[in-house]
């Protein structure tokens, strides 16, 4: 049964996470310390434990989702490797703070996260594209398929301190920083949404690597459960990307964003009144 349970939350994390660029993270974690903390599924889970197994998901979903995207050539190759750069050393970090967290703590800081990606997410459409990076960073072209011209661009230092704090974020909660990236991607760099979904699970992959690598060290990867969650999650990857190029994603987004507000405020309860 917990295998089954397992799988399927590693199903739902893959789909949402390839459909609109969040890694997947952002939707195991959350369910996860639901399932464990009310109805001890997993008893033998600490947050700690779920983020390692989290950070080794995010490996095969972002793998997926990047050939996928790699096909229908949405993946902008030199950002990814520019904004991994910066993640990746903040991935360490976060790794190392996260051992020193207790249950309390971490239900605590991860709801604060989770609100302020609801809030995000709710305010996404309604806020203006700023054009400043653009005009005074590095500049890129995309074409679409129905030839409609982008221009987009950032300071490449901006783009290193941005994505290292994200990097800080994946290492700390076991979310794969797209959640963060992408409406950033969108917002301050003007990126393609398609563009920014692409690039952004090609920069989860990259992080997940290194990431995993740090959680492997500390011991918190609990193996046995990554037998269900793996091989559900890389397949979720793969009708999420589909599903990207067909259906407009913003019931799902809609529906996200109320899922993460009312986690992220159970978590912040949690983390207050179980301590």
């Amino acid at each position: 049964m917990v295998f089954i349970v397992m799988a399927l939350v590693g199903v739902a994390s893959g789909i949402v996470g390839a459909l609109i660029g969040l890694g997947g993270g952002v939707i195991l974690v959350p369910a996860l310390l639901f399932l464990g903390t009310s109805f001890a599924f997993f008893p033998d889970l600490s947050p700690q434990k779920i983020v390692g197994l989290s950070v080794i998901m995010m490996i095969f979903t972002g793998l997926s989702s990047t050939l996928a995207y790699m096909k229908v050539r949405t993946v902008d190759y030199k950002s990814g490797l520019i904004f991994f750069a910066g993640s990746a050393p903040g991935t360490i970090i976060g790794a190392f703070v996260n051992k020193n967290l207790d249950l309390p703590s971490f239900n605590l800081y991860f709801g604060i996260l989770l609100v302020f990606l609801s809030l995000l997410l709710l305010l996404r459409d309604r806020l203006k594209a700023v054009r400043w990076f653009v005009d005074n960073g590095r500049k890129t072209t995309f074409i679409d398929n129905q030839n409609k011209e982008y221009i987009y661009g950032y300071p490449i230092w901006f783009a290193l301190l941005l994505t290292f704090f994200v990097g800080v974020a994946s290492g700390l909660f076991g979310i794969g920083g797209g959640s963060i990236i992408v409406p950033a991607m969108i917002l301050l760099f003007l990126f393609p949404p398609h563009v920014a979904i692409g690039t952004s699970m090609f920069m989860v992959f990259l992080s997940a690597l290194v990431n995993s690598v740090t959680h492997i060290s500390l011991g918190n990867v609990p193996w046995i459960y990554t037998l269900a969650v793996v091989p559900g999650a890389y397949m979720g990857a793969k009708i999420g990307a589909k599903l990207n190029k067909r259906l407009n994603s913003e019931m799902l987004v809609t529906i996200l964003r109320i899922v993460l507000l009312i986690l992220g405020l159970r978590s912040i309860y949690e983390g207050i009144f179980s301590s």
